[in-house]
């Protein structure tokens, strides 16, 4: 696996890299999800890029930037063994260098849901994504179902600003006890992780009970009793899946979405209903 940390250098080796090129970008902190991803790009294209940047313009002033976990030289050996041609890895000042200050802003479809409690973090996503995407050039980007909000932003902006890639969705890879895979899991104590699956179902309850003919407001409530009394919940919704627009019916492909807070480590959570 080649390593670069300049733009410079990563443009000369994605230059030559034989097409089509899958491209995984990642903050780090890799666990089974991220490699899922990497296996879907290593199936389907002849090159696989990935990146390790732990971005800090999607974190509020009072996030866990300075904690987010970090291991970057397990980092590496995980995405050389999963089979990534080439890794781009740069610092804060390869990616935001002085003066920097053009961003991309979200619109309409980053101010709900993850936008309304965390205001600056889609523009940092698509902002960083944007940058990346100009220095990787793929064919391919492979994200992840669990941050199923993000996925919707970049689609939309993948289409707004004609990018020439394509986006595959991979499906959320979980524990044994359904909770999501995310780096953010390290983060509980022994008895939050106990009650973190509780997140996943109240979603499972959610979807039964729109299923079994319940309203939406009687389906969110019985999310809500499904959520272990640890959980303080950020919000549970039925949102159409490309607008994330709230809806009453899954009538057409949509998502059950949460996201809760078991001590001070938040989690999310999404159910794709077609």
């Amino acid at each position: 696996m080649q390593v670069a940390e300049t733009v410079a250098h990563a443009r000369a080796f994605f230059d030559v890299l034989p097409r089509p090129l899958g491209y995984v970008p990642t903050m780090g902190a890799l666990h089974a999800g991220h490699l899922a991803l990497v296996r879907a790009a290593r199936d389907e294209c002849t090159s696989v890029a990935a990146s390790l940047f732990v971005n800090p313009l999607q974190f509020g002033p009072n996030e866990d930037l300075a904690k987010y976990p970090r291991d970057p030289e397990g980092d590496r050996e995980k995405l050389a063994a999963a089979g990534v041609d080439v890794l781009f890895a740069p610092d804060a000042a390869a990616m935001y260098p002085p003066g920097f200050s053009t961003f991309v802003d979200a619109g309409s479809i980053g101010a709900r849901y993850e936008g309304a409690v965390r205001p600056e973090h889609f523009r940092g996503v698509t902002t960083v994504v944007t940058k990346l995407l100009h220095v990787v050039q793929p064919d391919v980007l492979y994200l992840g179902q669990k941050d199923a909000q993000q996925t919707a932003v970049l689609r939309r902006m993948v289409r707004d600003l004609d990018f020439p890639v394509r986006i595959a969705i991979v499906p959320t890879i979980r524990e044994s006890d359904g909770l999501a895979m995310s780096s953010r899991n390290a983060y509980l104590s022994a008895e939050q992780r106990a009650a973190a699956p509780s997140l996943q179902k109240a979603l499972v309850a959610i979807r039964d009970a729109l299923a079994d003919g319940a309203t939406k407001t009687q389906a969110l409530a019985i999310g809500r009793g499904a959520l272990h009394p640890l959980a303080a919940l950020d919000y549970l919704d039925v949102v159409d899946a490309a607008t994330f627009e709230p809806v009453e019916r899954p009538n057409s492909p949509a998502f059950i979405v949460g996201a809760a807070r078991f001590g001070t480590t938040r989690l999310l959570d999404n159910l794709y209903v077609e």
